[in-house]
């Protein structure tokens, strides 16, 4: 049986998009199943209807708890069999109930050298500190911000670049390095 993968996303979904072509083309050995969207109205949501996978789009306001809407998506995850969860760009915490079911299955991108610069500013707050080295990390998450255990990184050298171009090479690693990463995790995991 093919792997089984989701994705949890909230804005644009290059990464999103980036993973799924990979798995479409057989470059990761696995589907991606399910589409988990806290926005309703984020173009991630069209992606995801374009390139055919199943979407999970909800407004945590709907729901009485964190604990709730966590419940619902656990729900969700369980009933498409996923085994990996891959948050791309997901502007929430994850929680407890999350957590509880899926630790250690669940990767997060961020687009920094962690532990360097952690939470949704990351980029802003490293180009404010002048660093001349940035990069993109994978790594699992745990009920920490941006602390779980590093998957992979990499790193370029930028001096004199706008933030707009610095932002623009680090999505051209997200969308190498994320697949890669992903295929690598599932081969371990058979």
């Amino acid at each position: 049986m093919q792997r089984r993968i989701a994705i949890f996303a909230s804005g644009e979904g290059s990464n999103f998009e980036a993973i799924v072509r990979a798995c479409q083309q057989g470059r990761i050995d696995a589907e991606c199943v399910l589409l988990v969207c806290d926005k309703p109205g984020a173009k991630v949501v069209e992606r995801a209807e374009r390139l055919g996978v199943e979407s999970f789009v909800f407004s945590a306001r709907d729901f009485e708890s964190k604990a709730a809407y966590e419940a619902e998506i656990v729900r969700r995850l369980d009933e498409a069999q996923v085994e990996l969860v891959c948050l791309a760009g997901y502007m929430r915490i994850v929680g407890e109930v999350l957590l509880g079911s899926y630790e250690g299955r669940i990767i997060n991108i961020h687009p920094s050298l962690l532990p360097s610069f952690r939470g949704a500013r990351a980029l802003e707050q490293a180009f404010e500190a002048g660093v001349k080295v940035f990069g993109v990390t994978i790594h699992y998450v745990d009920s920490s911000l941006d602390g779980g255990a590093i998957i992979d990184q990499r790193a370029f050298h930028s001096e004199g670049e706008s933030i707009e171009r610095v932002e623009e090479r680090i999505h051209e690693i997200e969308h190498l390095l994320y697949p890669e990463v992903v295929g690598k995790l599932l081969n371990c995991k058979q």
